[in-house]
C-alpha cells in the first residue's frame, strides 16, 4: 500500500527528530500549498509555483517575513528531503513580506500583580512562573 505524501513528509520529520512544533507547522504549510494549486501533487509543481505561492502568502495573506520564511522553510524540506529534488538551482525570487512595526505591550509591575492576585489555584502558580522565570505558555 502506498504512503500519503503528508504520511511521508511526518515519518522524514520524525526521523530527523524534529520537534512536534516544526511537524505541526510544516504540515500546515504544506497542504497551505497542496490547496493553494487546486490538490496538485508538488511533483507536478515548480519553481514558478513556489514563487506564486509565497508571493500569495506576503500579498494577499500579508503574513509577517518570518510566517513566509517558515512557510517556505516547509516546502524546502518537502522538496529536498521527501521528494529528493534538488532545488538549489531554482533561486526563487517570490515577494517578500513587509516587516511589520509593533510596539510592545508591557504591564506595569501594579498591573502585572493585580493580574496575578486575581488568579486562583494552579493557574496563579502557571503564571507566577511564566513571569518571573520569562517562559512562553508552551514552555510552562
Amino acid at each position: 500500500m502506498k504512503k500519503k505524501l503528508l504520511d511521508v513528509v511526518r515519518d522524514k520529520i520524525r526521523f530527523k527528530h524534529y520537534s512536534i512544533s516544526t511537524e505541526k507547522t510544516y504540515i500546515f504549510w504544506i497542504k497551505h500549498y497542496i490547496f493553494f494549486h487546486q490538490k496538485r501533487h508538488p511533483v507536478d509543481l515548480g519553481k514558478k509555483e513556489i514563487e506564486d505561492f509565497l508571493t500569495f502568502l506576503a500579498v494577499t495573506k500579508k503574513v509577517s517575513p518570518t510566517t513566509q520564511n517558515q512557510a517556505f522553510s516547509a516546502l524546502l524540506f518537502l522538496y529536498r528531503e521527501v521528494l529528493g529534488v534538488d532545488i538549489s538551482t531554482w533561486n526563487i525570487q517570490a515577494l517578500r513580506a513587509q516587516e511589520r512595526k509593533h510596539i510592545p505591550v508591557v504591564l506595569t509591575i501594579d498591573e502585572v500583580k493585580k493580574v496575578i492576585f486575581n488568579m486562583k489555584g494552579i493557574y496563579q502558580l502557571m503564571v507566577k512562573l511564566m513571569y518571573g522565570c520569562g517562559l512562553r505558555m508552551s514552555e510552562v
